[in-house]
């Protein structure tokens, strides 16, 4: 009984035992350690053969020695991540990679988008490939002149077969113009059509943009920008055209975010519920991707990062989440949608 009375108190001060959300079924990190001191930028899909996630890692971002790693969940468990992308150029010249997308298309092979180039605005797109699951990849495909593919978020494909991706654009003005725009694909991958840039960069300075269905041909795409809000932007034809952009109240400190929708049409979106670091990590869900309801609070350590998340609901109906644990690990949190229990947002202020 001793024993029991001094390991009891124990348990219950930590924090993540006493707050346990029915909703998550999981937290893991998918490595422990690492050829890479720094990570970020994560993603995560699934295949015809299980689980794939993929990050970008490094001494740190932007230096030349930061490659694309990929790991499979096998068996249960996630493999020893492996270099799969570098910038070393056929000269030499060795640049950082960026911002990993992993998707998959209906009865096609996994495709793994990426960035090269020594920052945002000199980058270019690659592509690669896989027939087996994230095993083995094609070598390097570099996009079209103008065509970058998804910057940041995952793809989605049309009920015609189409793949838009939501891209967007920075510039090495000052202050540089960040604009979203979408590339099409009907061939998956191999010729690309494109959108103008959907507004002037400043007013509403936007980057990495997510996809939504609201049915029909009905898109809207929601993501960061530079005026501490998330932005939002519709289509009424299938990403062809594209209304107004404009804020939502939902705080954003400039920071990567994304969202998914559901089987039942509710829509998820996760990122960083303040205006200003980035802590706390959110989860909040709209019915009509308008009224934002607060969902899950993932971490909330005040003066760490937790960021540039990953979202996918799986054939499970489960939903997967990865994202940058401290710029020194990949989290991946598995929740439940039919458990999350919702609180209404008011003002954009999250619940107490």
């Amino acid at each position: 009984m001793k024993k029991l009375s001094l390991i009891l108190p124990c348990i219950l001060c930590i924090p993540w035992l006493s707050q346990a959300d029915p909703a998550v079924l999981k937290t893991e990190y998918i490595y422990d350690t690492g050829p890479y001191p720094s990570i970020h930028a994560t993603t995560i899909v699934e295949t015809p053969t299980g689980m794939v996630s993929a990050w970008f890692g490094g001494t740190a971002e932007r230096n030349p020695d930061v490659c694309i790693w990929v790991s499979r969940l096998v068996d249960g468990k996630w493999t020893e991540s492996v270099e799969t992308a570098n910038g070393v150029q056929p000269d030499g010249m060795r640049h950082p990679t960026w911002n990993p997308v992993l998707f998959q298309p209906r009865g096609a092979p996994l495709m793994l988008f990426y960035k090269v180039g020594p920052s945002p605005s000199t980058w270019w797109g690659e592509l690669k490939t896989s027939t087996d699951g994230g095993k083995t990849w094609s070598a390097a495909r570099k996009l079209p002149e103008g065509i970058f593919g998804p910057i940041k978020n995952k793809p989605v494909q049309l009920k015609n077969g189409d793949i838009l991706c939501p891209t967007s654009n920075e510039t090495d003005t000052k202050p540089s113009e960040w604009a979203i725009y979408f590339e099409r694909s009907s061939d998956l991958g191999k010729t690309w059509e494109r959108t103008k840039l959907l507004h002037d960069g400043l007013q509403v300075s936007a980057i990495q943009p997510s996809i939504l269905f609201l049915g029909g041909d009905k898109l809207q795409a929601v993501g960061r920008t530079r005026q501490g809000k998330v932005f939002q932007i519709q289509s009424e034809d299938a990403g062809r055209t594209w209304g107004e952009i404009s804020l939502t109240e939902l705080p954003n400190p400039n920071s990567g975010t994304d969202a998914v929708t559901l089987k039942d049409g509710q829509h998820l979106l996760i990122y960083n519920h303040t205006s200003k670091g980035r802590s706390p990590l959110n989860l909040a869900l709209s019915k009509d991707g308008k009224v934002w309801e607060a969902a899950l609070v993932l971490e909330d350590e005040p003066k760490k990062e937790f960021s540039y998340p990953a979202i996918i609901q799986t054939s499970d109906g489960l939903v997967h989440i990865t994202y940058t644990w401290k710029r020194l690990k990949v989290k991946h949190v598995v929740v439940d949608p039919a458990k999350l229990t919702l609180k209404p947002i008011v003002d954009g202020q999250w619940p107490q």
